[in-house]
């Protein structure tokens, strides 16, 4: 459910149609079932910089579209709070959780609360008036997108964790081993999960400033391989979040730092004493990230085409799944029965 929200976030983005709710309501908003209620809420549409400045010539057929869009998104994402309260607290109630496990659900329910405010608090950006006219374009603030897609990237990777924990649980009666010839597989594993993390936050950022669309060629960046205008804000450090080339240029080290990872780690793993479920994973973790890094630079030859970047957004979430699993394959490995 929160892999499938991911999708529907970055499709929301895509199209544009995360501004055409203007309320909030913690138990959803009333969906309009009428042609006159339609209209009202057209008209609170009105009221904000996105119609104004961008959105003049819509027509309420148009707006019926990306208010379904954005109702779709919203009411995934409470579907995913009852689908976490709701069994959190009969669990809970009943005491069928040791100690270990509430920890890890009340970090489940406190995250998935903490996604739901951010995702309002960021929307509230975009309804701001502080837009400058015609000329510029109303969006949401980077940093709050970022924000909302970091938390649900650590509720996913907390739901994976956790989930791994039980359909492949570590051996109840075993030490904990220290194998020296899987260092570096453990080593380059936490990597290749930390890079698809950072990665994947600045792919918020690009999505959040259109980054994506000032430079359409690859390997360089136009005509040149570091463009022009990379340090063109002052003070120098806005340029890493709030100048569209310099993110851009960022996204691409990252990934092409996280392919470098995934593609040693597969190196390496090939001549340690990986278990068979480990091998294929370790596999898999190379596949994805060639893969991933397809995907990224077809959406940016192709001009962000919304398929092929919601894919993209997608694949970064499976390197980060398969990533996680690796690591769970190599410390299972470490515990040798008594």
């Amino acid at each position: 459910m929160v892999f499938t929200a991911v999708v529907l976030g970055g499709v929301t983005r895509l199209t544009e149609s995360g501004l055409s709710m203007v309320t909030w309501k913690l138990l959803g908003e009333k969906m309009p079932t009428s042609e006159e209620e339609w209209q009202q809420e057209f008209e609170k549409y009105q009221q904000y910089p996105e119609y104004k400045y961008k959105n003049q010539h819509i027509t309420l057929s148009e707006f019926k579209w990306i208010w379904w869009m954005e109702f779709a998104h919203r009411t995934w994402g409470r579907a995913i709070g009852a689908a976490v309260f709701l069994p959190a607290a009969f669990f809970w109630a009943r005491g069928y959780l040791d100690r270990g496990m509430k920890i890890r659900v009340a970090a489940y329910c406190a995250l998935v609360a903490a996604q739901g405010l951010m995702g309002w608090y960021m929307v509230k950006s975009g309804l701001e008036d502080r837009f400058q006219g015609p000329s510029d374009v109303p969006r949401v603030s980077q940093y709050r997108l970022a924000a909302h897609l970091s938390l649900a990237f650590i509720l996913y990777s907390g739901l994976v964790a956790g989930a791994l924990r039980i359909l492949r649980p570590l051996p109840v009666a075993a030490t904990l081993q220290k194998i020296k010839a899987l260092k570096g597989v453990t080593a380059l594993a936490h990597t290749v999960k930390a890079m698809a993390f950072l990665t994947a936050v600045s792919g918020a950022f690009v999505a959040g400033l259109d980054a994506g669309l000032v430079y359409n060629s690859f390997p360089k960046m136009g005509e040149r391989w570091i463009p022009d205008d990379i340090l063109a804000f002052n003070p120098i450090a806005r340029n890493f979040t709030e100048n569209p080339t310099t993110v851009q240029f960022d996204h691409r080290v990252l990934g092409t730092c996280t392919l470098a990872a995934a593609s040693a780690l597969w190196l390496v793993a090939r001549r340690r004493p990986l278990a068979p479920a480990a091998r294929r994973v370790a596999n898999a973790v190379a596949a994805m990230a060639w893969l991933q890094v397809g995907l990224g630079i077809s959406t940016l030859l192709t001009y962000v085409p919304t398929p092929l970047a919601a894919s993209h957004q997608s694949g970064s979430l499976v390197l980060l799944t398969l990533a996680i699993w690796l690591t769970h394959e190599i410390k299972l490995l470490k515990y040798i029965p008594k």
